[in-house]
């Protein structure tokens, strides 16, 4: 009797979960044509796309500027590869830095130790010294040509200390990857406003507390934090903004959220290159998180999250604001239409078992590991090791922002009129080739650093639109009962794609051009995985799997039926 209950409130869960799944986002049913979708309350009762979607959109999608700031902070948090030397001792201060390094045994590539100088009150004993007899011992602490400070100046990430850089940056991103896992779970629970305010309170509080870390393990850790919120606000913003739209305007709506990462870019490079002590920039992006605060009385909840939870109260109270603000009159009888559907869906109980049960679901699960990990890959392996690529840092940084601008508007071209599987395939492909184009250049005439540049920018273009269609595609590939699912075990892939960035230019050790060459392969290799998959633009997207197996196989058996009567037609 008590495992019979235990199933009954498992049932009813399921139940429940289900309702609030497609009362959060409807999807076509997949059976019926676009008039006869799923009715959307919201929608219809403050229309798709108002002048109150619009503010609120444009609000939630600065949200992003702050944290793609953090995200490229790095970059700027290392700068670029300056000279060190062994820090002179006191009595030492006054001499020339290259006649400081000649006589107590350094060079440009040795700097780690120096010759033994106590007892030696000034420069003349100390070149008039036979450096063999006087011994070598380890530096404790450097000094760096170049103005203003990095971590590594300030830590010394140097002589042994190096991969601490990218173990810094390493935990920064595994935060985001864990943190987009468990980002939606508390956003589901608690919703979406209270995730995203809270998110990006703790988000400010500690980019400032990274200004002033005292010690490197302080800096790492909090970066990890960092990391973890900073993707909690980017999609409990994209969440939200998505449930305030209704009909193509989610895809226009999702699309354009990107826009603010591409000024982003832009405008950080500029205040690093204001601001050369890492402490002042970190702090000069952390600080304006504080504005951000005071949207806790503007922004609304999703109205979709709270019809789904059935707090049908606090849906009147902001579609009230809505249609005033939309000057759109609500409907007579919207209370009712709000009241929470006594009709109970078919139960199908899934897991993530499910994403591998039958061919066509490996086929797509696979194919999505592949295609999550080498966009992530090779987006954020551009992204993050500009520094890497030669050229001028800002420079590059600024020019990386501008190419995306004009890739995400096209994205959303593409999305709406050009389907999904064609154009992500050849973005993600011709990323690749411009990956590896600069591999020649390595190897016959490395003076052209203009070139190297223009490849990579190209590349950058386009794996940034392969990053806009990607989710969209993932989405409509399956069914809506294991949705989350798939899309949330892709990102588990991309993840760990993020954890690999930091350490990719490590291959450079074998040949500058080999970590272009990984990244020329991830992308071809996955633009090659996109056309193993089927077209999603324009099908009717399935409800449960079950479904979309029955279309599969009636698809099928329409084959050879179609093939006999061609046949008959001929004999005719």
């Amino acid at each position: 009797m008590d495992e019979d209950v235990r199933v009954s409130e498992q049932l009813l869960e399921m139940d429940r979960d289900i309702q609030v799944t497609r009362r959060l986002l409807p999807m076509p049913d997949g059976t019926k044509k676009k008039a006869e979708e799923e009715e959307d309350v919201i929608s219809k009762a403050i229309g798709e796309y108002g002048r109150w979607q619009l503010l609120n959109t444009f609000i939630l999608s600065l949200f992003n500027v702050p944290c793609t700031w953090h995200i490229f902070a790095p970059t700027f948090h290392v700068g670029e590869k300056r000279n060190a030397w062994c820090k002179r001792p006191e009595n030492y201060n006054d001499v020339d830095i290259e006649q400081w390094m000649n006589c107590s045994g350094q060079s440009e590539n040795n700097f780690c130790d120096i010759v033994n100088v106590t007892g030696l009150n000034n420069i003349t004993e100390l070149c008039g010294a036979d450096l063999e007899i006087l011994g070598r011992s380890k530096c404790s602490s450097w000094e760096f040509d170049g103005e203003g400070t990095t971590i590594i100046t300030d830590f010394n990430l140097i002589c042994g200390q190096e991969n601490l850089q990218n173990f810094a940056e390493m935990l920064f991103l595994a935060g985001v990857a864990i943190g987009g896992l468990v980002s939606g779970i508390i956003s589901d629970k608690y919703g979406r406003k209270k995730t995203l305010m809270i998110s990006v309170t703790i988000q400010t509080l500690v980019g400032t507390l990274i200004a002033f870390s005292p010690w490197f393990l302080f800096y790492a850790i909090f970066r990890a934090v960092l990391g973890f919120v900073s993707v909690s606000v980017v999609f409990s913003g994209f969440v939200l903004s998505l449930e305030l739209v209704g009909g193509d305007w989610r895809t226009i709506t999702g699309i354009s959220y990107l826009f603010p990462v591409s000024v982003s870019y832009i405008t950080v490079s500029g205040i690093a290159w204001l601001l050369r002590d890492w402490r002042h920039f970190q702090l000069a992006i952390s600080i304006p998180g504080f504005l951000f605060f005071t949207l806790w009385w503007v922004l609304p909840e999703s109205p979709r999250w709270l019809l789904a939870f059935g707090k049908t109260k606090e849906v009147m109270y902001i579609l009230k604001r809505a249609s005033k603000f939309n000057n759109k009159p609500l409907p007579a009888n919207l209370d009712k239409q709000l009241q929470p559907n006594l009709r109970s869906p078919s139960i199908e109980n899934v897991s993530v078992f499910d994403l591998f049960r039958t061919s066509s679901m490996r086929k797509k699960t696979f194919c999505q590991f592949v295609i999550w990990f080498s966009v992530y890959l090779v987006y954020y392996g551009l992204v993050l090791n500009l520094s890497n690529i030669g050229g001028n840092l800002y420079i590059n940084s600024a020019l990386q922002g501008a190419v995306e601008i004009p890739a995400i508007a096209i994205s959303i071209y593409i999305l709406l009129k050009k389907g999904r599987r064609w154009p992500l395939s050849l973005t993600m492909m011709i990323s690749g080739v411009s990956c590896i184009l600069t591999v020649p250049i390595y190897f016959l005439n490395k003076d052209q650093q203009w070139l190297v540049t223009l490849l990579i920018m190209i590349g950058k273009f386009c794996i940034s639109s392969s990053n806009a269609i990607m989710p969209v595609f993932a989405a409509e590939l399956y069914p809506t009962t294991i949705r989350n699912i798939g899309v949330g075990a892709a990102n588990i892939t991309a993840g760990i794609a993020l954890m690999i960035v930091p350490y990719l230019w490590l291959l450079s050790s074998f040949h500058t051009s080999v970590p272009m060459v990984v990244l020329a392969g991830c992308g071809i290799l996955g633009g090659l995985c996109v056309l193993i998959l089927p077209e999603t633009h324009g099908v009717p997207l399935s409800s449960t799997i079950k479904e979309e197996n029955e279309i599969r196989r009636m698809s099928i058996a329409e084959v050879p039926k179609n093939k006999m009567n061609n046949n008959c037609s001929g004999l005719q």
